[in-house]
């Protein structure tokens, strides 16, 4: 790894995170560790961090509400939830706080390691133009908050997957323009075969209906061209 990754770790388990430290430094990574969540937001306002891994149940201030204050300082700071309870109502809400990922312990340490390398990657993607790597992309009267994947115009707040974000950002990049429906497929599926085309269609027929609410917004076919994604 050529840049040595800062984390801080939030975990009140002495034992284990002692042991995920070590594993996390000798994987290559810069850790700063904390016990619990109060620790762990005043050591984040005084570094530089480039990943935050939280533990959810912990004393003084739990990995919740670690984060939304993570999230208020820095919004664009990528993070992960590390937990030993399975419920589905916890994923559900860390992922609304805009959580990178969400692991349930106990975990395999280089599983953990892997997913940090895939968001630190994502996260430190330099492809989009600059319009796209702002937090909030204005779309006609639609706001689109890249981090929660969260499209919102005055009466609706609709969560988008990864997908239909990639889809929403390339089409948005492109505005205006005749779009050929294999240059669509390879940007964002990396694939242009009958079935992923197919698949795309749905994504398409989707787009049209989380943007229906604005007139100067929209997304027409052109048989056996493409689409163009038209604003104004």
């Amino acid at each position: 790894m050529e840049k040595k990754y800062h984390i801080l770790l939030a975990e009140d388990d002495v034992d284990f995170g002692n042991i995920l430290k070590q594993y996390l430094e000798i994987s290559g990574y810069q850790i700063t560790w904390a016990k619990n969540g109060e620790e762990a937001f005043e050591i984040f306002n005084k570094e530089q961090f480039d990943i935050c891994v939280l533990d959810i149940m912990m004393p003084k201030m739990d990995g919740f509400t670690l984060a939304e204050k993570i999230v208020q300082e820095k919004p664009t700071m990528p993070f992960l939830f590390l937990t030993a309870r399975k419920l589905k109502e916890d994923k559900i809400k860390g992922l609304k706080l805009g959580a990178d990922d969400y692991i349930v312990k106990p975990f395999e340490a280089d599983e953990l390691v892997l997913r940090l390398y895939n968001i630190l990657k994502r996260s430190n993607a330099s492809i989009a133009p600059k319009i796209l790597q702002e937090q909030i992309v204005e779309i006609g009267k639609y706001t689109f908050d890249k981090r929660r994947l969260e499209l919102k115009n005055k009466n609706t707040v609709q969560q988008l997957t990864e997908k239909e974000a990639e889809l929403i950002l390339f089409l948005f990049e492109h505005k205006n323009q005749l779009l050929k429906r294999e240059e669509i497929l390879q940007s964002v599926w990396k694939n242009d075969d009958y079935f992923t085309g197919r698949s795309m269609d749905v994504f398409i027929s989707r787009l049209r209906k989380y943007l229906k609410n604005d007139a100067e917004i929209s997304i027409n076919s052109y048989r056996g061209i493409g689409l163009e994604f038209k604003i104004g």
